[in-house]
């Protein structure tokens, strides 16, 4: 078994984003929208027996191979290993724009769901690392659009395997939470408001085998409460292929959740630099 993973060197920190950071990584907007797009976009901030060619270009075919970690004893410690690997540092302010890429990123074409599954999550996704990002994607958007922890830990809850770290630890959760606690959540009652959250790029970190991908989105994040803000938003996950009387779906995998990915406006220099690939619609 041979497990790639395509990563850059730099280091990014995870945690929670504090109010004086999200404050300025959004400066330049209305007080009402940068409270409310800093403290929830950025409060949301190889078969099993292949041979080593294979898998080499299994991962090639989604994202560029860069290390690889086969030689790691086992499983869990191939997959510690990649979910662990640093991506791209960039500035809060990243987020925001950027000087165009001269040239479009290459793109990755990302199947459709074919279903609604548990927690009213789209699924139905391909057993392929491009169906784990489809998934990733589909999670993500459905937990930042909930504007709510109780639906944010439905969703967790039905969306993961044992091993996965608590719904309390999930850093979509503890963003959440941290933007409910603040005075922005005082408007979410407010009839104009709005929060749309679209995948308009992704990457591959790392696969082992075919039922495991370290799947990346990035999520166009668009916040709508008198003025509307707007901001790049990265999110990584390990993903896991289960069997299921449906036939089988990605779910988010046991472990310590991945490094941070790196946020940034799509579509940017700095995006292409991140590795971040077009997300287009695969064709049926």
């Amino acid at each position: 078994m041979t497990t790639t993973t395509g990563i850059s060197t730099a280091a990014s920190a995870v945690g929670v984003w504090d109010r004086r950071r999200l404050q300025r990584t959004l400066a330049g907007v209305t007080a009402l929208a940068v409270l409310l797009l800093a403290g929830l976009a950025y409060a949301i901030q190889a078969a099993l027996a292949t041979e080593p060619q294979t898998a080499a270009a299994q991962a090639a075919s989604v994202g560029p191979v860069v290390v690889a970690v086969e030689d790691l004893p086992d499983s869990a410690a191939r997959r510690d290993a990649i979910a662990a690997a640093p991506m791209l540092a960039v500035p809060p302010d990243a987020a925001r724009g950027g000087t165009p890429a001269q040239t479009r990123a290459e793109p990755i074409a990302i199947p459709a769901s074919g279903r609604v599954g548990p927690a009213n999550v789209p699924t139905g996704y391909p057993q392929t690392p491009e169906g784990a990002i489809g998934q990733l994607a589909a999670i993500t958007a459905a937990t930042l659009q909930s504007l709510s922890l109780d639906d944010a830990a439905d969703i967790y809850a039905a969306w993961t395997e044992p091993g996965a770290p608590p719904a309390s630890d999930w850093t979509l959760m503890r963003n959440l939470r941290s933007f409910l606690g603040s005075d922005a959540a005082a408007h979410l009652t407010d009839p104009s408001t709005a929060l749309i959250a679209t995948p308009v790029a992704a990457q591959v970190k790392g696969i082992d085998g075919d039922t495991w991908t370290l799947a990346c989105v990035l999520m166009h994040v668009e916040a709508r409460v008198v003025t509307t803000a707007r901001m790049g938003y990265g999110h990584c996950a390990r993903m896991h292929w289960t069997d299921d009387a449906s036939g089988g779906r990605w779910v988010i995998g046991a472990g310590a959740e991945p490094a941070a990915a790196p946020s940034t406006w799509p579509g940017t220099e700095l995006a292409k630099e991140a590795g971040w690939r077009t997300w287009v619609p695969a064709e049926n």
